[in-house]
């Protein structure tokens, strides 16, 4: 036996479509970007600027020249935007700098480590 063909108008309304607004279909997708965050190095005077260079470059994997520039501007401004990203990565990177300690030639002075906060950045 041959299924009979039924033919659907195509402005024909469904009874199951009747609930859903016209606007959402399920092709539509809502992407939404997560807010960048930054890791702030704030100034320190107790660790030695070389250390927080070699930080920099072991946490970041930055250049001496960019590790370089960055400590100098947390030096002279008292804080520096060292990385920016997801949430999450900001706050294992953190971590990392905090937990290489603080600079041994100084630990007698009463040095602590690195001082780094994390900051939402502006959309």
């Amino acid at each position: 036996m041959k299924a009979a063909a039924v033919e659907v108008h195509p402005d024909a309304t469904l009874p199951d479509r009747e609930a859903r607004p016209k606007s959402a279909t399920k092709d539509e997708t809502t992407t939404r970007r997560q807010p960048p965050y930054a890791v702030v190095l704030h100034n320190d005077d107790l660790n030695g600027f070389d250390f927080v260079v070699e930080v920099l470059r072991k946490v970041f994997h930055y250049d001496q020249v960019k590790s370089f520039r960055l400590t100098l501007e947390a030096h002279k401004t008292g804080r520096s935007v060292v990385w920016s990203g997801s949430l999450e990565v900001a706050e294992l990177k953190a971590d990392q700098v905090r937990s290489c300690g603080a600079d041994a030639r100084m630990a007698a002075r009463g040095a602590l480590p690195l001082r780094v906060t994390i900051e939402p950045l502006p959309d």
